[in-house]
């Protein structure tokens, strides 16, 4: 017997290519459905020029459809090459492969289709509401776009995010055929300027101008018409059109806006698209999540036979690469936002810092794709010949790292009284052992009222000395020859203190044996949770920054290397810093410069006491993911403070400073932060956060996003992380060195069946 048709009648809100493509692959799977489509605009009308599409987007095509593949495939213009031109340098990347046609020629080719299939497609027509149409359809599609009027009807229920981000951009066409994917940067006397541009025809390519906000206003582009901002853009950008004259499609400027929504579906009504996602034009994108979006609700529903069932699937299958592409755009936007601070590097580390910007393209990536153009950037990095740029060296004051691998300091709760154990020496000289350049302790607490835990690490006793120099000479005397470095990370609990040990419930306090818990101001981690703290007066500041001082002089003769001063995650210093935890009235409390007064003053402390050759940085939470916390330009401000104070580094982290922040996870998420920091403060930076393959690292280095970048959960699943790193690449060198006892294992061994 055959199966029903899942949703027999289907109204389809919009005729853009989400809609159309999802219209015409429902119809065609069961010609029996009864498919409308509403569209407000005449067949004709279309807004930007070309599009562009992936090799795995016309996969998808091909295999789901091969009648629309065909057509498609007869009209794509494809270049492999990226030229990136930047005061008057134009340097080219090739072997990326694009294919790219006009978009009004797409929409020709869907509607065809669709009208071959039998689908009732209504131009010129407004659909009505959604919710009108569930009553008496099956399914209901809503492809209406970013300005989704059923998206904004259902907010309830859909729950959207739109953000709106700080650049103008104008989609234009010019009549000539580029002969590669284009960015060229122009600096003008109102600011840094960009064109982005690709061919989508034999004669025509997409040319979009983008800049900041305030450029865009400076410039007058606010206030010129239609042909004034032609002649504007062309005047610009002269060198790469050639005289040819810019084109509008009522064309307008806008800003970017970015759209989530927690649901993609209502009942009966999905939505598909840029209704339900969108993602920043320069990873060339959005059509891609559309036809994609469509491939996958068309399939799950003949999958599963069951509307509600099929929805659920085509969520749960799409929101995972959605919010990963996402991700990936943001990067990318982020980049061109902030492309004023990253104009003056060498031209080939600018060139590949565009290509590797969303983190999808990567030093791995980029050099299978062009080892030529991969090899040029490095020589100008002056990285030598076969070396990757994580295995290169660092100096740091006195301190010369062999590569640029940090094993993050990461807490163990696993010392008896403050003191480092047996377990403490396998753990960080097995992580010596592994190749890093550095490798950090925990954060050692400076009192027993300074611990997070009862297991936390101390060095308030002659006890804690000795064990640790116990792990420091291991350190300095293994692997054979040595050459890992080893790093002592200070710092106070402060009002997150006193609680259990990470793995019986994270910041939850002890059910007995308390201590109490002291911060600038008496607000609790989580009140009714936390100990409400103690507001530290000045005797009592002045008593914790000579404990600071004492930890760190005993931290000297136990023969650390380095010494990093904790003022992120919420702890004591880190809570001074932030206006959400700080509200004393005092000299310590206020404005940034005050409530940076009394870290400031610990740093001093300090610095003081620690050898003049030792290097010494400081880690810090560059934003608290929270309403009015510290903010990126505040992290510039405390980074640069620190470093007029004698930081040599600063260990850039983010957030655990309040507990309702909301954290914008994802690899390399961090990054950024440290990127501003180093590029605005002048100072060098580590990088951290989500940071788990080699080929970040090199990405990251190459780049020159980071000095050093930390590595931690990689090294507790492989205390040898950076020796593998160097076997799967091949690289035999000075920047890592396996020890003599390890060395018949240093290449990777067999698996399988070998004859």
């Amino acid at each position: 017997m055959a199966r029903a048709v899942t949703a027999a009648r289907i109204a389809v809100i919009g005729g853009g290519p989400a809609g159309l493509y999802a219209a015409a692959l429902l119809r065609r799977d069961a010609p029996e459905r009864e498919i409308t489509l509403w569209e407000r605009n005449a067949p004709d009308d279309t807004f930007g020029f070309g599009v562009v599409l992936s090799d795995e987007t016309l996969g998808g095509i091909e295999h789901a459809d091969p009648a629309v593949y065909a057509a498609l495939r007869r009209e794509f213009v494809r270049w492999d090459d990226i030229d990136v031109v930047h005061r008057g340098r134009r340097l080219r990347s090739g072997g990326h492969g694009f294919a790219a046609l006009g978009r009004r020629r797409l929409l020709e080719i869907l509607h065809a289709r669709c009208q071959d299939l039998g689908v009732r497609l209504r131009f010129r027509a407004e659909a009505p509401p959604a919710a009108e149409l569930a009553r008496d359809h099956d399914l209901v599609i809503a492809a209406d776009g970013v300005h989704s009027r059923t998206r904004t009807a259902h907010a309830r229920h859909f729950r959207p995010t739109v953000t709106t981000h700080r650049c103008r951009y104008i989609w234009l066409s010019a009549p000539l055929a580029l002969d590669a994917f284009r960015f060229e940067i122009a600096e003008t006397e109102h600011g840094v300027m960009q064109l982005h541009g690709y061919p989508y025809a034999p004669d025509a390519s997409t040319v979009i101008v983008e800049m900041r906000e305030e450029v865009w206003r400076r410039a007058g582009f606010d206030r010129l018409d239609e042909a004034g901002t032609l002649k504007a853009c062309g005047e610009i950008f002269s060198g790469v059109l050639g005289g040819a004259p810019l084109r509008s499609n009522r064309s307008a400027w806008t800003a970017f806006r970015t759209v989530t929504n927690e649901r993609w579906s209502h009942g009966r009504t999905v939505l598909l698209g840029d209704a339900a996602h969108t993602a920043h034009f320069s990873i060339g994108s959005g059509t891609k999540l559309a036809v994609e979006d469509a491939l996958s609700l068309a399939r799950r529903l003949d999958d599963l036979g069951d509307v509600p069932a099929a929805l659920a699937a085509y969520e749960a299958e799409r929101r995972p690469v959605v919010a990963s592409t996402q991700r990936a755009a943001r990067a990318s936007l982020e980049w061109f936002e902030e492309l004023a601070m990253r104009r003056d590097q060498p031209p080939r580390r600018f060139a590949f810092d565009l290509l590797t910007r969303s983190r999808r393209v990567t030093h791995d990536n980029l050099r299978l794709r062009d080892p030529a153009f991969v090899a040029a950037v490095e020589e100008e990095a002056g990285i030598p010949p076969g070396t990757p740029p994580m295995f290169t060296p660092f100096r740091l004051r006195g301190l010369t790292l062999r590569n640029r691998v940090v094993v993050s300091a990461m807490d163990m709760y696993s010392a008896v009284d403050g003191v480092p154990g047996d377990f403490h020496l396998v753990h960080l000289g097995a992580r010596a052992l592994g190749g890093a350049g550095l490798v950090m302790t925990e954060m050692v607490c400076v009192s027993e009222r300074g611990r997070i835990t009862p297991g936390c690490t101390g060095l308030y006793a002659p006890a804690h000395e000795a064990a640790w120099r116990r792990v420091t000479d291991f350190v300095h005397g293994h692997p054979v020859p040595p050459g890992t470095a080893i790093g002592v990370q200070l710092g106070h609990s402060g009002r997150k203190g006193s609680t259990k040990f990470m793995w019986e419930g994270i910041d939850q306090p002890l059910e007995e044996g308390n201590w109490p818990v002291a911060g600038p101001s008496p607000l609790p981690y989580r009140p009714g949770v936390n100990q409400v703290p103690h507001a530290l007066t000045v005797p009592e500041l002045h008593r914790i920054r000579d404990e600071f001082a004492a930890s760190a002089a005993s931290a000297a003769r136990a023969g650390f290397d380095l010494l990093e001063l904790h003022c992120g995650h919420g702890y004591l210093l880190s809570s001074f810093i932030s206006p959400l935890t700080n509200h004393r009235d005092d000299a310590y409390g206020g404005g940034l410069g005050a409530r940076l007064a009394y870290p400031l003053e610990v740093f001093d402390a300090v610095r003081e006491v620690w050898p003049a050759e030792r290097p010494m940085t400081v880690r810090i939470s560059a934003t608290d993911w929270a309403d009015g916390g510290v903010t990126a330009d505040d992290a510039v401000v405390v980074a640069r403070a620190f470093a007029e104070h004698g930081a040599d580094a600063i260990d850039v982290s983010t957030g655990q400073v309040v507990p309702d922040e909301r954290p914008a996870f994802g690899r390399s998420y961090q990054t950024p932060f440290a990127e501003r920091i180093r590029r605005e403060a002048g100072v060098p930076v580590i990088a951290v956060g989500l940071i788990s393959s080699w080929d970040d690292v090199n990405s990251l280095i190459l780049a020159g996003r980071a000095d050093l970048c930390a590595v931690g959960r990689p090294h507790l699943y492989d205390p040898h992380w950076t020796l593998h790193a160097a076997a799967d690449q091949g690289y035999t060198g000075p920047g890592v060195e396996w020890p003599a006892p390890y060395r018949a294992g240093s290449r990777k061994p067999p698996t399988g069946r070998r004859l």
